[in-house]
């Protein structure tokens, strides 16, 4: 699939979803509507930046919802009281997902079994902390995540911020296009003597960075914490990655793409309350919007196909 379908199917299906979200709520369609739509959509979008570090690397990570959640109660309790321990446990916590990537290079393990294993983990230590809700979000993370500047909400000029950094440090600098080789062709890393082990442990090392900012974030906008705050975080980031034109395999991936892939998502949930559908019926929903448009994407890659091989031919 062509790198220009792989970003413009997520920018047409956000661009559909919320033109269908201001016919149906007129009222959304202001800096305060827009600010309520994508409210949540920081965190999310961190979090799907974070899974993407783990697929580019041909990998999966089923952690990263508990992982959300456990870096939101290490938020809420020590970073605010005391904030050097906070910091210092944010960092070792880094510093173990990075651990975790050469772990599983260098015993060849399966990334999907590991990283189940540690989502008990981060449960367990996150229940730990917080054994039931509570906390306080440390007054600067408050701050930032409230700043309303100009025209824009701060949801959407923070994910365009998101957006623009993570294609500079993935898509156009030279560690970015190591580690997306190691995705896309691992023996011809290793025969140009890279280490695979240390450009693993370097790509989950960065999935820590993005999951740690992104319980920060979550932290700052709800102003408390929960063992279970992210739980859903799992699912939506690998949907987010996929939706926004990356594929589990190959190195294929779009960091632009998977943070519209992420705003999609979540106005997904408000486009299905504006519909009135009830809520139990809203999870199944959102996936039939995501298999829906990875049809579509499937017929633009096909197409694509018959193109190059009738142009060859």
């Amino acid at each position: 699939m062509s790198g220009r379908y792989r970003i413009l199917l997520p920018i047409l299906s956000l661009a559909v979803l919320l033109a269908a979200v201001f016919y149906l709520q007129p009222r959304a369609m202001s800096y305060f509507g827009l600010n309520l739509l994508f409210n949540l959509a920081v965190p999310i979008a961190l979090a799907t930046i974070a899974q993407m570090m783990i697929i580019m690397v041909n990998d999966i990570d089923l952690s990263i919802g508990t992982f959300v959640s456990f870096v939101a109660c290490v938020t809420a309790t020590f970073l605010n009281e005391t904030p050097l321990l906070g910091a210092g446990i944010l960092l070792l916590s880094i510093m173990v997902y990075a651990a975790m990537g050469a772990l599983i290079h260098i015993r060849q393990l399966p990334a999907i079994v590991v990283t189940l294993g540690m989502s008990f983990v981060w449960a367990g230590l996150a229940v730990l902390l917080l054994p039931s809700p509570g906390g306080a979000s440390p007054g600067w993370i408050r701050t930032l995540m409230t700043v309303k500047p100009p025209f824009v909400p701060m949801a959407v000029v923070a994910c365009i911020l998101i957006a623009a950094v993570t294609h500079l440090l993935i898509m156009r600098s030279a560690t970015g296009t190591l580690l997306r080789a190691v995705g896309g062709n691992t023996q011809a890393v290793l025969r140009a003597g890279w280490s695979v082990t240390k450009l693993k442990a370097g790509a989950y090392a960065l999935a820590g960075l993005f999951g740690v900012l992104a319980g920060m974030c979550l932290v700052g906008l709800t102003t408390s914490a929960d063992a279970n705050i992210a739980l859903r975080y799992t699912l939506l980031s690998i949907a987010g990655v996929i939706l926004g034109g990356g594929e589990f395999v190959g190195g294929r991936i779009s960091p632009v793409g998977a943070v519209i892939g992420a705003l999609t998502l979540s106005l997904a949930g408000s486009f299905l309350s504006f519909m009135r559908l009830s809520p139990d019926w809203q999870i199944g929903a959102q996936g039939a919007i995501l298999i829906l448009v990875l049809a579509v994407r499937l017929v633009f890659a096909r197409n694509g196909n018959r193109w190059k091989e009738a142009k060859n031919g």
